[in-house]
């Protein structure tokens, strides 16, 4: 056997079909549109109509009418046959509406915190324009009132009280309360939204039945808002956090926020290359920052100040932070 030198040639059939004439790859149809919280958006925005909304009242009122008949007719009748077993169960029926009262009293101081803040919310957005320190002054006593109760706002309250005396306008008096109130609980309301966005995420990418992103969207969505409420002092119940739900995504349909599709992939690292290789994690990504949107719009509704010192959260940054590793490793680089 000799050696050769040279390259080594070797000549090729013509007839074959040449790389340059092959049919282009097919791309998934469809760009990712986060559709499971687009329809968890119209659901929650869509407000009953006034039949509706007549028909579960008289349902309500009959339902109560005659549950509270047929519980009479039942107590009555056990006070004929026997004295205790009526008194028995006349007790059950009073602490029955005892903790239903009880209930009722939580929504309604929940749905007055929350006007609590939102008025205070306002009065400091009015401050902040006049520039008024008298205003910014009686603004910095409220928000701390509304923190009295919280052992984990005492320090901060120590340290607005210290510093108070040293501003001389309205910025930066709040800028000092958002430094020292706000900061912990804007780093605590961002983790609730990038754990609510992960697991939307998730389930949107993983789970193949129908309707099921659509469920963990709402579900998601509702707690992380209920808990973001929670962190401002909001304390919201079912009632509260029910319909401080619906405003959020009621104000991000009316601006068109939640309407988005692939143009939110491109702030995503790797995004493109995650959709065009699967429309299932595409879907999951837009689900993802869609719910990291409703996040941070959730996070100015529930704050007692507006965003001036302290930078508002990027929608962007959320997801990066909630996602990496998640569906794409190299999102980072």
């Amino acid at each position: 056997m000799t050696k050769r030198d040279g390259p080594v040639l070797i000549e090729l059939d013509d007839s074959g079909p040449s790389p340059a004439d092959a049919p282009p790859v097919s791309e998934p149809e469809g760009a990712p549109t986060g559709q499971a919280m687009q329809t968890m958006a119209a659901l929650t925005a869509r407000g009953p109509s006034r039949l509706a909304r007549w028909f579960w009242q008289l349902l309500l009122a009959v339902v109560l009418f005659f549950g509270s008949l047929a519980a009479w007719d039942a107590v009555t009748g056990l006070v004929e046959r026997n004295v205790y077993l009526g008194w028995a169960a006349l007790g059950l029926l009073g602490l029955f509406l005892a903790v239903c009262l009880a209930i009722l009293v939580r929504e309604l101081a929940a749905l007055s915190r929350l006007k609590r803040i939102d008025l205070l919310h306002g009065e400091a957005e009015r401050v902040i324009d006049a520039n008024d320190l008298g205003g910014a002054r009686a603004v910095t006593k409220k928000l701390s009132a509304l923190y009295a109760g919280r052992e984990d706002m005492r320090w901060g309250r120590q340290r607005l009280a210290e510093g108070e005396a040293d501003a001389f306008d309205a910025d930066t008096l709040l800028g000092l309360a958002e430094d020292t109130l706000l900061k912990t609980l804007d780093d605590r309301a961002r983790r609730e939204v990038e754990a609510a966005a992960r697991q939307v995420a998730t389930v949107t990418a993983l789970v193949p039945l129908a309707f099921a992103d659509v469920i963990a969207a709402l579900t998601a969505n509702v707690r992380m808002i209920r808990r973001i409420a929670e962190i401002y002092g909001g304390r919201s119940g079912t009632m509260g956090a029910w319909r401080l739900t619906r405003a959020v995504i009621t104000h991000l349909v009316a601006t068109g926020a939640v309407a988005a599709g692939d143009d939110l992939l491109g702030s995503i690292g790797g995004g493109h290359l995650v959709g065009k290789l699967s429309r299932r994690f595409g879907e999951g990504l837009v689900n993802g920052a869609l719910t990291a949107r409703v996040g941070v719009a959730a996070m100015e509704v529930c704050r007692p100040l507006p965003f001036r010192a302290a930078p508002r959260p990027r929608v962007t940054q959320l997801v990066q932070r909630a996602l990496t590793g998640l569906f794409d490793k190299d999102s980072n680089r």
